[in-house]
């Protein structure tokens, strides 16, 4: 009767042996978030030239969806864009930050 138990006992516990797993040494880092595809120049401040006019990167991300923007252009490889339902004189640029998340740009205020 003993045996019957401990072969019960094996069964369920079996499938769930593989379920516990240690960490990997390179799984450190999987928690935190991933580095940002941004270029490099927006990382460090420099603007957008649109219209004759600089747009400088803010640290705003606001949550966009892609029906929400229109694309209005491309400056050093990176699209930009502006709200949908925004007119002129425009208040904001927008590049793509990830999933439904844009970077702000905005003039300086003199």
């Amino acid at each position: 009767m003993r045996k019957i138990g401990l072969i019960c006992l094996w069964v369920l516990l079996v499938p769930f042996m593989g379920c516990v797993t240690t960490p990997k040494a390179g799984d450190a880092d999987a928690s935190y978030a991933k580095v940002s595809d941004e270029p490099e120049w927006i990382r460090n401040g420099e603007p957008v030239e649109f219209e004759g006019e600089m747009w400088y990167p803010t640290d705003e991300l606001e949550n966009l969806l892609s029906s929400e923007v229109y694309l209005m252009g491309e400056f050093r490889g990176v699209r930009f864009f502006i709200d949908r339902a925004d007119v002129k004189p425009l208040v904001r640029l927008y590049t793509y930050f990830g999933k439904n998340r844009y970077r702000a740009f905005e003039k300086r205020r003199q």
